[in-house]
This record gives C-alpha cells, sequence and structure tokens, in this order.
C-alpha cells in the first residue's frame, strides 16, 4: 500500500507559511473593500483556509457576481496602494469602543479571557481586530481571486443570523493560482449532485431532507457495490446479518450511546417507552454475540450488515451524498480472542488494500486516531488498545501519523484517508479496537482451558457509508465509471423503426449474460442517440442496422469515441466480459 505523503509532493514550511500570511492578509483586503462599496455591512471573522480565505458579512442584500467584480477591483487598488500592515494592541475599552458598531466584533472582544492582549492590524484607514500574522505589506498580495458566495450562521449555530461568506483563493504566483482555479472548475465539473442529476442516478426532496432517493440507475450502481462487498465477505470469512432499526432507549444507555450520542439520534415514543432509531450496528451485534454462548473455536466470529442507518445532522452541513442522514454502511465486527487482533487487521488492510486498487484510489494515508477526551472505559484499557493497533501497523511496515482525540469514544482506530483524481482526500476505511462493549454486554466465550475469557471487538468499514461513496466516487471518475460498475453497460442503438427488434435481440443476450443493457429506441436520428449515449458516459454503444442484423453483429463504438467498427456478438461478450473481469 502507498501512502500519500510518500507518493505526492507537498509545499514546503516556507511556502505554507507565505500563504497563510497572504491569504489572511487577503480576507482583510476584501473586509475593507466591503466595507468601503458597503458601508453599513457588519463584519464577522475572516481567517485563512488550506486552499484560500473567506469572510463572513452580515448586509442587507445578497452579494451578487457583479459586486464581487467591484469588490475585487477594489482590493487590488489597495494592493497597488502597498500599504503597509501595522499592528496595534489595544485595551478591553479601546477595543470596545473601536468596534462599537461591530457586534460580531464586540461578541468577539468579550469572549477574550481577562489579561489576554487584543491587538489590532491596520492597513490605510482599515483596522481589524486580529492577532495576525500578515505579509509585510499590501503589495505583497500577488495572485488572488474571488470565487463565489455561500451561507453560513453566525458560529455555526443555526440559532444565531445567516451571514454571506465570500471565499477567495490566494497564492504565492499567478501560475498556482491559475492551477488552483483550474482544479475548483474541474471539481465543478465532476460535482456528484450535478451529474447524479444528469445521469439519472439519485435525487432529494424536501420531504425527506438529507435523504436521497435512488432512482433505478443509481439503484443499480449502488447494489453492484453492495454485490462486490458480499462476494469479499464470502472470500474473508464473514457472515451478513440483519438486526432492527428501532431499539429501546435501554439499548444506547447500556452501550454508551446516549449519553455520548444522543444529539446525534433520532427518538421516538411510543407505548410509554422511548426508542432509538439505530444510528450504528455495533450494540445490534453485540446481543446478537451474546445470545448464545460460543467456543474459542467458533472465534473469529465476524458479522456483518448493510442495515439502514440514521443520523441527525444539521441541515446546515449535508451536502448531497456525502453527508446525509439516512444510509447503509459496509459495516462488520468482528469478535475475537485478545490474541487474534493483530491478524485480523492484517487481513481487513489487505482487503482494503486490493478494493481501494480496484477503485483506483491508489495514494492512501493513515492515521492512528487516539482517546478523545469525552470516552467510556477505564486508562488501562484504552493504552492497551492505543498500543496494539500502533504494533499492528509498525509489524506491517504502514507509516502512519498519529492524531490525538480523534478516536471514537469506545476505543481508538485506524483511519484510512484516500487521495482523488483530483488530488482531495477522503477519510473513508476505518478499524477500531473496542475493549469496552464486551464489558458493558457481558460478552464471554468458552476458553480452550474451560474458563470463560472476554473478546474484543474490532469495528470496520472499507468504504463506509454507501452513499458516501458513491459521491465520492462518482466524482472521482466524473461519472464515466468502469465497465464493471457502469449502471448501463452498453446501449443497443436501432438506426430505423425496422431494426428495434433485433436490437432488443441483442439486448436480451448480453443480458443473459449478467451485463445491464438499454435500447434506445427512440425515434431520433442515430448521431443523436450516440451522442446522448456519451453525456451519459455509457461505455458500449452498439449500432444495429440491416448490415449487423443480417451478420448476428453490431458496430462497436466507445464512450471515448473510438469507433471499434462491426463485431459479433459472441466476440462483443468476450469483450465486455474481459472488462468486467480486469475491472475496467
Amino acid at each position: 500500500m502507498s501512502t500519500q505523503s510518500q507518493s505526492r509532493e507537498q509545499p514546503s514550511p516556507e511556502v505554507l507559511d507565505l500563504r497563510h500570511r497572504m491569504r489572511h492578509s487577503a480576507a482583510h483586503l476584501m473586509a475593507d473593500a466591503v466595507l468601503e462599496i458597503f458601508p453599513n455591512a457588519k463584519l464577522a471573522i475572516g481567517p485563512p483556509t488550506d486552499d484560500g480565505f473567506y469572510y463572513d458579512f452580515d448586509v442587507e442584500r445578497a452579494f451578487t457576481p457583479e459586486d464581487l467584480q467591484r469588490i475585487e477591483a477594489t482590493m487590488r487598488q489597495r494592493i497597488a496602494a502597498d500599504l503597509p500592515f501595522e499592528r496595534t494592541e489595544l485595551t478591553r475599552q479601546e477595543a470596545k469602543a473601536r468596534f462599537a458598531q461591530q457586534p460580531y466584533k464586540s461578541e468577539i472582544i468579550d469572549g477574550i479571557p481577562e489579561g489576554e492582549s487584543i491587538s489590532i492590524y491596520r492597513h490605510g484607514a482599515f483596522a481589524d481586530l486580529c492577532e495576525g500574522p500578515h505579509m509585510a505589506s499590501t503589495g505583497k498580495v500577488t495572485a488572488f481571486k474571488l470565487l463565489n458566495v455561500a451561507g453560513a450562521y453566525w458560529r455555526g449555530d443555526e440559532k444565531r443570523p445567516m451571514l454571506q461568506r465570500i471565499y477567495g483563493a490566494a497564492f504565492e504566483s499567478q501560475t498556482a493560482l491559475d492551477g488552483h482555479v483550474a482544479r475548483i472548475e474541474e471539481a465543478q465539473r465532476r460535482d456528484h449532485r450535478r451529474l447524479g442529476q444528469e445521469l439519472g442516478l439519485f435525487f432529494f426532496h424536501p420531504i425527506a431532507p438529507a435523504s436521497p432517493f435512488f432512482l433505478p440507475k443509481g439503484a443499480a450502481l449502488y447494489n453492484t457495490l453492495v454485490d462486490y462487498v458480499r462476494g469479499l465477505y464470502r472470500t474473508h470469512g464473514y457472515t451478513e446479518v440483519i438486526t432492527p432499526q428501532i431499539f429501546d432507549t435501554e439499548l444506547w444507555k447500556r452501550s454508551g450511546h446516549y449519553e455520548h450520542y444522543i444529539e446525534n439520534m433520532y427518538v421516538v415514543e411510543t407505548d410509554e417507552r422511548e426508542y432509538g432509531v439505530k444510528p450504528m450496528n455495533c450494540p445490534a451485534h453485540a446481543l446478537m454475540f451474546g445470545s448464545q454462548l460460543h467456543s474459542y473455536r467458533d472465534l473469529p466470529v465476524r458479522l456483518a450488515d448493510f442495515g439502514r442507518l440514521h443520523r441527525y445532522e444539521r441541515s446546515g452541513v449535508t451536502h448531497g451524498l456525502t453527508r446525509v442522514r439516512t444510509f447503509s454502511q459496509d459495516d462488520a465486527h468482528i469478535f475475537c480472542a485478545p490474541e487474534q487482533v493483530e491478524a485480523e487487521i492484517h487481513a481487513f488492510v489487505k482487503m482494503l488494500d486490493e478494493t481501494y486498487k480496484l477503485f483506483q484510489f491508489n495514494d492512501v494515508r493513515i492515521a492512528l486516531s487516539l482517546r478523545p477526551e469525552k470516552r467510556i472505559g477505564a486508562d488501562a484499557l484504552w493504552n492497551q488498545a492505543e498500543r496494539v493497533l500502533a504494533e499492528a501497523l509498525e509489524r506491517r511496515g504502514l507509516a502512519y501519523k498519529t492524531m490525538p482525540g480523534d478516536g471514537a469514544f469506545y476505543g481508538p482506530k485506524i483511519d484510512f484517508f484516500v487521495a482523488d483524481a483530483l488530488g482531495r482526500e477522503w477519510q473513508l476505511g476505518t478499524i477500531q479496537l473496542d475493549y469496552n462493549l464486551p464489558v458493558r454486554f457481558d460478552l464471554e466465550y468458552a476458553a480452550a482451558d474451560g474458563t470463560r475469557q472476554r473478546p474484543v471487538v474490532l469495528h470496520r468499514a472499507m468504504l463506509g457509508s454507501l452513499e458516501r461513496f458513491l459521491g465520492v466516487m462518482i466524482e472521482h471518475f466524473g461519472g464515466a465509471f468502469p465497465v464493471w460498475l457502469a449502471p448501463v453497460q452498453a446501449v443497443v442503438i436501432p438506426i430505423a423503426e425496422r431494426h428495434v427488434a433485433y436490437a432488443q435481440k441483442v439486448r436480451e443476450t448480453l443480458q443473459a449474460t449478467g451485463l445491464r443493457v438499454d435500447v434506445d429506441a427512440r425515434n431520433d436520428r442515430m448521431q443523436a442517440k450516440i451522442r446522448d449515449a456519451q453525456l451519459q458516459k455509457v461505455p458500449y454503444m452498439l449500432v444495429a442496422g440491416d448490415r449487423e442484423a443480417n451478420a448476428n453483429a453490431v458496430a462497436v463504438r466507445l464512450r471515448s469515441g473510438e469507433d471499434k467498427g462491426a463485431m459479433s456478438l459472441d466476440k462483443l461478450k468476450e469483450l465486455i466480459q474481459a472488462d468486467v473481469t480486469a475491472g475496467k
């Protein structure tokens, strides 16, 4: 398994520091420009980010594209003036007086602990509450561009005012900025929300917020993923189970979710009892394991579950398929003896490596996420769990980064991050070591010496949420899925109405071999049908006319535009099946 840190060049610390100061300075320039154009604007915050900068504003009307042009032009005037950035410390009283007409700044000042310094940075007539750092002067902001406007709640609280956030990008050179803007434009072309609609995969409706409706082609894509994972389960010794959707909250209190996760759960009351809709499968799997006595010979017990999960996500953070309220996971729990943990981790990493390569995720970064502040269980168990995971990674020779505080509330975990086709990083796989769940559910197995022993639990997923993985995958492939995965692998295009019957015969012949094939029988020109199939990113277009019908063949075109000419149905089946088998 190659790691992202090894295979992708990272900016030097000096470049990162330059970008940070430049982006922070650009945010101040933007706030200055907005105040000049909109004198009544209220300023909130404007930090640098990993990709650029933003600033939140409270203004009387929505910003327009023309406004962004005016703001950008005013910023360039400040840059041309090459005004120095100057830092000044203020007393609390001075700061409150200076920002008396800026309520968000006043709230920030009120939140600064007594005794801490309060500073402003000034360039020209503009000054902002800020700790810095900045460039020496405005003229050092060399390459920037304002990108778009979005809504943002003040302090991320849905009960607070909705502000307008202007995003921008700033880099050390025009070449670096142009490359970044090009990546943004490509990301917009690959946006899974747009492609999901254009390709007829899924849609959302206000009647079920943040809950996708999968159309037939989207369902075919979804089920192909599930079938692939099920095939791995058969090979790697997993048993699939089905568990209920709703449990009395006594279960969630026993597992620790009620105390540590209830704000993310849906709770209902019926028959004078409180129930929680399951956000995860682990407590149900613990009940299942504990429903019978297991021998050491039975271990490991690997229970897999594609059951639907529901988690409450605030409307402000939901995003297409990548942040939804209802989803399914390629979720499994491994109940094993302590001495089996490392072997199970190694087997999981092998399966995960095979899977990521199939989906063309070739760069993987690994993080070891350690105990969070809010957790259950004794520190001795956490010490042991963290040590076991670290040793398992080190013995396999896998480089990893330690992430203090990022573990689950019940145990530390190994997280796997992949880089997509645009170099963006996504956390997909995880394996979590849990000594606490077996204690809370009093799980035991009969050991070889006849004693009852406590198993440990590994929570694991390769793809994670299937909905989220689909969103990532749609953007990774730009909707042009490999043949084995494409919801429609081939479309048969009859040239005229008299060829429709033969086209349907071709479809039936190919479908008999397990392929997903459509017929485009619309009364339209052949070239228009070919173009539509290319827009739908169908891998194979099979044209059928008199000549092809007489020869029991089709004329084969690929979505790339390549014309492979006439081909018999037997040869075509071999060609497509070879692509499917090879994962192309």
